[in-house]
């Protein structure tokens, strides 16, 4: 499935934040919340970086960062940049001639860390440099590397008050083409921090759970956080950290805002906890070969299998087709309106029939 996605209607939400553009990508100021992630090989290794970013673009990162940690890496990059089929980030810490030569390589975005990058007067650099070159800036600030003059703060006042500091420089020097994020590994931590920034300014948030974890720990984290954030305006674009391959992480992004009916990319796939009801029926096995086939689809649509005929299509009446497996025989049904039955050998191929015939994409 490529990186275009058929959107559908979603839930409004509040617009707190000003707009600015990552490259073609505009974040903030009501647009749709971006994804994205970061690539995690070595960037000197050009080929293996480039074919990343292009497997992450197909995966639906609409912007992907990549380190330049040194003079090796800032020399990848500056082949990277002209191939990438989405705008690059570039991840800067400790050395500010990093940003400065990422700027110059055509960089859409570059991220300071205002813990590690150094004094003002280096982010004062970076800034006119960002100036010159009409690119974003990502200040972005983690929990474990709040600037100094921030620590005897508690940790969500710490986060806020180095943000907020960076921020006042870059306003007082007339540059506004930043977006800000918070992080913390503690949810709550992250939560407050990012609902106090935006008390007091209205640059977009990139929010995040940075060292989430495994992917099922990290998911969880992550829509914890997200989900008390989100629909209330604050967030304007998204990465969910996992120790995990990067292509990971955009399908549990997407679910994410799927969930929150704030953005759709592909199906939905609901399904039953399974019970004694089933008769047989393997439902999670069921649900597991249905969400497989579904991932080469790009339309968005519900899909629920259930292990009830008896109750199975009333409760998931809202979905576009579903399934309700009883002891020989299933059903297959839309919008809760049984279309035919048929053998359980059979369930899985009619419901895609169906699926197709209505030319689902």
């Amino acid at each position: 499935m490529g990186s275009e996605m058929t959107e559908t209607a979603v839930k409004e939400r509040p617009v707190t934040s000003r707009q600015i553009m990552v490259g073609d990508v505009p974040v903030g100021g009501g647009a749709p919340i971006v994804v994205q992630t970061m690539t995690n090989t070595p960037t000197h290794d050009v080929e293996a970086t480039v074919q990343q970013i292009y497997d992450l673009s197909a995966a639906g990162a609409e912007l992907v960062r990549v380190s330049v940690n040194g003079s090796k890496a800032l020399k990848g990059f500056r082949e990277i940049v002209p191939r990438s089929p989405v705008p690059l980030i570039a991840d800067i810490h400790f050395d500010y001639r990093m940003a400065l030569g990422a700027a110059d390589a055509g960089a859409a975005c570059v991220r300071i860390n205002p813990g590690n990058i150094g004094s003002d007067d280096r982010f004062r650099k970076v800034i006119e440099k960002c100036q010159e070159k009409g690119i974003a800036m990502r200040i972005g600030v983690n929990s474990g590397s709040v600037e100094k003059r921030f620590w005897h703060l508690p940790k969500a006042e710490a986060l806020v008050a180095s943000a907020l500091h960076k921020v006042q420089i870059a306003e007082e020097m007339g540059f506004y083409n930043f977006k800000v994020s918070l992080k913390a590994s503690h949810v709550p931590v992250m939560v407050e921090a990012n609902k106090k920034f935006r008390e007091h300014s209205d640059a977009p948030l990139h929010l995040g759970v940075t060292e989430a974890g495994t992917k099922l720990p990290g998911a969880i984290k992550s829509a914890a956080a997200l989900g008390q954030l989100l629909p209330y305006g604050i967030g304007d674009t998204i990465r969910i950290s996992l120790a995990e391959d990067p292509l990971e992480e955009l399908p549990v992004a997407y679910q994410i805002l799927s969930a929150l009916e704030l953005r759709h990319r592909g199906p939905n796939v609901i399904a039953c906890p399974s019970c004694a009801r089933t008769l047989g029926f393997d439902v999670i096995g069921m649900a597991a070969k249905v969400e497989e086939r579904l991932r080469s689809y790009e339309d968005h649509f519900t899909v629920a299998v259930m292990g009830c005929v008896v109750n199975g299509p009333g409760e998931a009446r809202d979905a576009d087709y579903g399934v309700a497996g009883g002891k020989d025989d299933g059903v297959i049904f839309a919008k809760g309106r049984p279309l035919r039955k048929v053998h359980r050998d059979e369930i899985f191929d009619a419901l895609f029939e169906e699926i197709e015939k209505d030319g689902r994409k």
